[in-house]
């Protein structure tokens, strides 16, 4: 299974969503991959932290492989690092990734990325992080997924947003990826007490669109599970944040 959580918004909760549930998943014995296409890198830090060996290979160096003639370039393996959680795997982000974008567009290299993953058969699930934006990355990952996650972070703006997100994603799946779906929209960040939150969620439903069941409130324990770059399910396995995240994991099986 392949998923990618996407939202052209930024401080949705994208590397969030996707660190925790891809740790859940290697939890529970899955071998699980990691792919970071965000230039920010945030996904890479969040997983390898500050180990004393950084990752040997970034989706930078896979990119840039690709712009060559060579036929072993479009292999994905050699730039899989491992996490200091088992059955844990991830290919790490680079800055470098900002100025590959003109030369893979013109290239026309946006196929690469499923090819590659398509390959990986003895990976159980893999989450693909994607930066903020509907560009070369985004679009890459949305034809090379299976499931599309998309965060909301139930704000007005955000909303509005959503609409045009849908239809985006729609028209790559008409277009390059007939397999791909919209698994269902993650609320993120939600205050159940609050006003605008239930009203945002109320109607969004009653409009029929795809919002899963568990709420994801907003806690400062995900804040320290950055600082330390711990997921959750390791740092704190019975917090109510880490506990609405495994409740997550279990509907999307």
């Amino acid at each position: 299974m392949r998923r990618v959580v996407f939202n052209q918004k930024g401080g949705v909760g994208k590397t969030t969503i996707v660190c925790n549930l891809a740790a859940i998943s290697a939890s529970r014995g899955r071998k699980t991959l990691v792919v970071d296409l965000d230039p920010q890198c945030n996904t890479s830090q969040y997983l390898l932290g500050s180990q004393d060996t950084p990752a040997p290979s970034s989706m930078a160096d896979f990119f840039e492989g690709t712009l060559g003639r060579s036929l072993k370039a479009a292999d994905l393996r050699p730039h899989i690092a491992p996490t200091p959680f088992d059955n844990l795997h991830v290919v790490a982000a680079h800055p470098d990734l900002e100025h590959l974008i003109v030369k893979l567009e013109s290239r026309q290299k946006i196929y690469k990325l499923r090819n590659a993953l398509s390959k990986l058969s003895d990976y159980d699930e893999i989450y693909i992080d994607t930066p903020p934006a509907l560009n070369f990355y985004s679009r890459s990952a949305l034809i090379a997924a299976d499931r599309c996650l998309i965060p909301f972070d139930c704000d007005d703006f955000a909303r509005q947003a959503l609409y045009t997100l849908t239809e985006n994603i729609e028209e790559i799946q008409a277009d390059h990826n007939e397999d791909l779906s919209i698994e269902g929209i993650i609320v993120n960040q939600f205050q159940e007490r609050a006003n605008l939150p239930q009203r945002l969620v109320k109607e969004l439903t009653e409009e029929g669109m795809p919002i899963l069941k568990t709420r994801l409130a907003s806690s400062i324990k995900v804040k320290e599970s950055h600082d330390q770059s711990i997921p959750l399910v390791y740092l704190a396995p019975s917090h109510k944040i880490s506990k609405q995240f495994q409740d997550l994991y279990r509907s999307l099986k």
